[in-house]
C-alpha cells in the first residue's frame, strides 16, 4: 500500500503485517528479556502472564520450546519456575529470530520451488530485497539479550546491568524449529 502523505505530498510504503514478527517470537523475546531481568530468582510462567498479559497456554509453549533450546532452565513442582541458562550477552537476538520464525521468504522469488514471477529472470528485486534481509539480520545479530535488558528495572527496582555493546556476543547454536509454521495476526 502506497499512500501520500498530505502535508509534504511525498509518497510512504506500508508493508503490513508482512513484516512484522510473530507473536510467538514476541514472546519468546519477552520471556528471554523477563528472565534476564530476573537472573537472581526463579519465574513462575504464571508471573510472566500476569506482568506481559499474555495467556499461560501460551508462555508453557515458548518455555518448553526454550529449555530444548537449551536457553532456560525450568524447575517442576512447589517453589519451581524457570531461569536463563546462557548469559545474557551470549544470547543474538538475530538468532532468536531465526530459530523462532518460520518463513522469511519476503517476496515469492525467494523460493525457487513456488517462484511462478515471470519478471523472474530478469527482475532486481529479489536481490534488493535479500539486501535488505541480510541488513536486518545484521541489525539483530548485533544485537543481545544483554543490550536489549540495560537499564530495566530488575531486582528491587535496580536496572539491569550496562549494556554489552552487541561485539561480546556469542554465536547460540539453535537448532531449527519442529513447530508448524504460524499465521501472523492481522489487524
Amino acid at each position: 500500500l502506497v499512500t501520500t502523505h498530505p502535508q509534504s505530498n511525498t509518497l510512504h510504503a506500508s508493508l503490513g503485517p508482512h513484516m512484522r514478527l510473530s507473536e510467538y517470537t514476541d514472546y519468546t523475546l519477552r520471556v528471554l528479556m523477563y528472565c534476564a531481568a530476573h537472573r537472581e530468582r526463579l519465574v513462575t510462567i504464571a508471573e510472566l502472564a500476569e506482568h506481559h498479559r499474555l495467556s499461560k497456554n501460551h508462555l508453557m509453549k515458548v518455555v518448553n520450546d526454550l529449555a530444548h533450546r537449551g536457553l532456560i532452565e525450568t524447575t517442576r513442582g512447589r517453589g519451581g519456575g524457570l531461569r536463563l541458562l546462557a548469559e545474557p550477552e551470549a544470547i543474538r537476538i538475530g538468532d532468536v529470530v531465526r530459530a523462532t520464525e518460520t518463513d522469511f521468504r519476503l517476496v515469492e522469488c525467494f523460493d525457487a520451488d513456488t517462484d511462478a514471477c515471470t519478471l523472474s529472470p530478469s527482475c532486481r528485486l529479489k536481490h534488493l530485497f535479500g539486501e535488505a534481509l541480510r541488513g536486518y539480520f545484521k541489525a539483530l545479530d548485533g544485537a543481545t539479550l544483554a543490550d536489549m535488558t540495560a537499564g530495566l528495572p530488575g531486582p528491587k527496582g535496580r536496572p539491569v546491568g550496562a549494556p554489552s555493546g552487541g561485539n561480546a556476543a556469542v554465536t547460540m547454536s539453535m537448532p531449527p524449529t519442529r513447530r508448524p509454521a504460524r499465521q501472523t495476526k492481522t489487524s
